[in-house]
């Protein structure tokens, strides 16, 4: 038994690299600084280490040989999931490049509206960092905050800081969604504001916020049961912060052309930065969401939805998604990665099925093949974005499982095919 400390985590999104985590044999243990994300997907049973096929055990190399020999015979494949670690997205993308195959990042609909907007207008974002050391109101539109990264005010805000002499006068405001906790409020026993809405009259409520800080008069006295008094409050936090930061999560904006309200709310952080200064912060980046769409973006110029079918990359952040591939027949196998989490099943389908993942997944129907791999940071050494995509996590290897990285496997697979 041993105990590793300052340990980081790819699970979070905001790069927490503090834990101390105790290894007995092949059991994982967070006795420091874990959370309702990071403890549960570092103590994640590891139940499997031998690959099947059809469900029957087999080895490594057979396992490889197989899964080479099943993608051989197929049109037009795609690789779904993409949960894994820069290695392994390095792998899966000379896999795709090889078999023509189709590259789709499993949250990848999530991230679609953050790029959506960025393509249409730009956008002004900062760092974890400079909300440390410099946000004094933060706004955060949509979104459980605490649940999404119940150590983000710990690590970020209710600490020492270089520019701000008090960090428990910043002020904090939730719009539309409350918080699930109570980490927004600040050591000394200052509340955040919460001003909730329903989650579809958010474009309404953000639209008319931008015309407040604009100083668009308003021929009405509330929307979406929010004051207009309340919306202006808001809007004068923001114009009078020295350094005022608006965040939102993607995945929580679940209506229709969501892309347009981040796209408010990007030209509204533009319209701040006329008179003071204002930056977005999207949330994301949890179980590698991040890191696909950086690898893959440095390596073809594309976010990760991508298909390599004409011999080159081509993107589509509609047509190439993996449900609608599978559901159309219009895909003839599925290769399926995620090496953070067990629960993230592939989707049901008829296809050939190859499963890169990790350990402990169980299926209603058994994939053709199903190969376990180590989890980065746990199983083996790796680099993992965090949710600004300014810092590449450097993950430590925790225990020895004797399992494969996604890394070994896939570029196992493409070998085969040669």
């Amino acid at each position: 038994m041993s105990e590793i400390t300052e340990v980081p985590s790819p699970f979070c999104g905001i790069g927490t690299d503090d834990l101390t985590i105790r290894v007995d044999g092949l059991k994982i243990s967070v006795v420091e600084n874990g959370c309702a994300v990071n403890t549960p997907a570092f103590e994640q049973e590891i139940t499997d280490l031998k690959p099947r096929i059809n469900g029957k055990e087999v080895e490594l190399s057979e396992a490889v040989s197989h899964a080479a020999n099943l993608l051989k015979n197929t049109n037009f494949p795609v690789i779904g999931g993409c949960a894994t670690d820069v290695n392994g997205m390095r792998g899966l993308l000379a896999l795709a490049d090889r078999t023509g195959a189709v590259v789709d990042n499993a949250n990848f609909n999530n991230a679609r509206k953050n790029i959506l907007a960025l393509q249409d207008v730009g956008w002004m974002n900062t760092t974890l960092a400079e909300i440390k050391n410099r946000c004094d109101v933060l706004l955060i539109v949509g979104a459980d905050l605490e649940g999404f990264a119940p150590r983000f005010f710990e690590k970020y805000l209710w600490n020492e800081a270089m520019f701000l002499e008090n960090t428990s006068d910043r002020d904090i405001i939730y719009l539309g969604t409350k918080p699930s906790g109570n980490a927004s409020t600040s050591p000394s026993g200052k509340l955040a504001q919460v001003f909730e809405c329903a989650t579809e009259n958010l474009p309404e409520v953000v639209t008319v916020l931008r015309a407040l800080v604009k100083g668009q008069p308003i021929q009405a006295e509330s929307v979406a049961r929010i004051s207009i008094a309340d919306l202006q409050v808001i809007a004068e936090k923001l114009k009078n912060a020295k350094y005022g930061v608006v965040t939102w999560a993607a995945g929580a904006l679940a209506y229709s052309h969501a892309e347009l309200t981040v796209q408010t709310i990007s030209e509204m952080v533009k319209d701040l930065n006329l008179t003071t200064r204002c930056s977005g912060f999207p949330l994301g980046g949890k179980e590698g969401d991040q890191t696909a769409n950086q690898v893959c973006g440095w390596t073809t110029g594309y976010a990760a939805r991508v298909s390599f079918a004409k011999g080159y990359p081509e993107y589509d952040p509609f047509l190439f998604e993996t449900n609608a591939l599978l559901d159309n027949g219009e895909a003839d196998a599925l290769v399926w990665v995620n090496a953070f989490n067990a629960k993230a099943n592939p989707p049901k389908t008829s296809v050939p099925t190859i499963v890169v993942a990790r350990s402990g997944m169980t299926f209603e129907k058994e994939p053709d093949v199903f190969i376990p791999v180590g989890t980065p940071a746990i199983d083996h050494v790796g680099h993992a974005y965090r949710l600004d995509n300014v810092v590449a996590i450097r993950l430590k290897k925790l225990r020895d499982s004797g399992l494969p990285s996604t890394a070994d496997v896939l570029n196992a697979i493409e070998q085969a095919m040669r």
